[in-house]
């Protein structure tokens, strides 16, 4: 599913879903400037699916169409079936990294990564008998992650892991170099995406 697609949808939702939803909010909502969100807007009014209405003259409502209705639907299908594959390649993409080093002996697991990634990579990791023995962060995020602190990168230390997972959708280039940085050895990293 597309950037485009992804914020249509979204789109669609708030107007569907906030009876007084402004381009203000939705701007704030969407992270993007408001003079793009108007330009969306009036898109997604060009194509049918949000219908204007000026309350007082100077209020606007959105009003999503049937023809909206539809798209709404359509797009939130898209991307279901667009999450479903992720999470089944993301799977089998880290199944296949993990499992020769499991066989090699590789048992302390370090995740780099508390999201959503982070939460498959663990699934997959208790499939094939590996143990989370840290987890780490480059900023922020939670506390703690399946009961074990979340530690900043800058303390990881090659002693305690035998892999390091780098648990996220995002280009992982610039966390594999801190982690090569601090001594981990490239073929101890495995990124979720290539590297």
């Amino acid at each position: 599913m597309d950037q485009t697609a992804q914020r249509d949808l979204k789109i669609l939702n708030e107007v569907a879903e906030r009876a007084n939803v402004t381009q203000r909010g939705l701007a704030k909502n969407l992270d993007i400037a408001l003079g793009l969100t108007n330009l969306y807007l009036k898109r997604l009014v060009r194509k049918g699916f949000i219908k204007i209405r000026t309350i007082p003259p100077n209020r606007i409502k959105y009003l999503l169409t049937p023809k909206g209705f539809a798209e709404k639907s359509r797009l939130t299908y898209e991307y279901v079936e667009y999450s479903l594959r992720l999470y089944r390649q993301t799977r089998a993409a880290l199944r296949g990294a993990l499992e020769p080093l499991a066989r090699r002996g590789a048992r302390r697991v370090v995740l780099c990564g508390t999201a959503e990634a982070a939460e498959l990579a663990y699934l997959t990791m208790r499939e094939l008998g590996l143990e989370l023995t840290g987890v780490v962060a480059e900023s922020g995020g939670a506390s703690s992650f399946f009961g074990l602190p979340v530690r900043p990168l800058a303390s990881l230390r090659l002693e305690e892991l035998d892999v390091v997972i780098v648990a996220t959708f995002a280009p992982p280039d610039d966390i594999i170099r801190s982690l090569t940085g601090l001594g981990i050895p490239r073929e101890n990293i495995v990124p979720l995406r290539g590297a």
